[in-house]
């Protein structure tokens, strides 16, 4: 049916170019169909009879009326052969008789083994009962059961392979289970955890800009005061060595002007006493700024 079809679309072009819808096609078209459904013991369904269809049915009918000739070729072929087998067999029977080995004057087992001889044969897709062409015949078995066998052992292999694959594949699946349940267990641990580093987080972000915050406020101070980056730890452990030293060397004159508190109620003479304690006491403290102001210096 499928030739049908394909033989059927092949022509269909050509026909419906050559304008093949006249009387005389219809008429072969009608008789073929005709033909086919009173086969089949059914009536021919009325349709319309457009250019298309009729193309489309003369080629059908075309190609099913080269096939049915064919076909009865064929058939005849198959009669003719099966005619001349019928009297061969004939021949052969008569033969048979006139030696004594008619199929009736046999023994049962010997027709029996003929029998299987025969089906043997068949089934060994031979012609004759010739033991060179069943020699061949088993040794063609023997080398495809060579083949199966072969064959099968490669597939046992490729199976056991697969079957060791498989086993991998579901030990794999079953701890990539077992990971995904402990991974799901611990996702509500994580999250509180998560949870507690992101407030944290939030904390430590506010601290961050309150330290920043009194960063700025320390610098600015800083620079008001006059502090510089050159003024290190070793810089004021010196200078307050140098106000040590300085203490040292004013300590006696204080005391000398402590003990001027007990002088005489000699005005004239506390006077002058006074004036040349507050003489050395503003000695001193010029060098003490000079002390200092030489050690900034050498600093910058």
């Amino acid at each position: 049916m499928s030739d049908l079809i394909s033989g059927v679309d092949n022509l269909s072009v050509t026909e419906t170019k050559s304008g093949g819808n006249d009387a005389g096609r219809i008429a072969e078209v009608k008789a073929w169909l005709a033909s086919q459904f009173d086969a089949a013991g059914k009536d021919v369904p009325e349709f319309e009879y457009t250019p298309r269809s009729i193309a489309h049915l003369y080629n059908l009918a075309t190609v099913s009326q080269a096939k049915t000739q064919a076909a009865n070729i064929v058939a005849n072929d198959f009669r003719q052969k099966a005619v001349e087998y019928r009297a061969q067999a004939a021949r052969i029977r008569e033969i048979l008789e006139n030696v004594g080995l008619a199929q009736e004057s046999l023994p049962s087992n010997v027709v029996s083994s003929a029998q299987v001889l025969a089906n043997v044969a068949n089934l060994l897709n031979i012609r004759d009962t010739e033991l060179s062409s069943f020699l061949v015949a088993m040794g063609d078995l023997s080398l495809r059961k060579t083949g199966v066998e072969e064959k099968r052992a490669k597939v046992q292999k490729e199976s056991k392979i697969l079957l060791d694959y498989t086993r991998k594949a579901i030990a794999r699946l079953t701890y990539l289970k077992r990971t995904l349940t402990q991974l799901e267990d611990d996702v509500p641990p994580c999250e509180a955890q998560m949870e507690n580093w992101r407030t944290n987080l939030a904390v430590m972000a506010s601290k961050e800009r309150q330290y920043l915050q009194q960063y700025s406020n320390y610098k600015s101070l800083l620079n008001r005061v006059g502090y510089s980056q050159d003024i290190s730890h070793g810089m004021l452990v010196e200078m307050a060595e140098h106000r040590q030293d300085l203490e040292k060397k004013t300590k006696p004159i204080m005391d000398t002007l402590r003990s001027y508190q007990d002088l005489p109620p000699d005005k004239a003479l506390a006077t002058l006493a006074i004036e040349d304690k507050k003489r050395q006491y503003a000695d001193a403290e010029k060098y003490l700024e000079d002390v200092l102001h030489s050690a900034l210096t050498t600093t910058d």
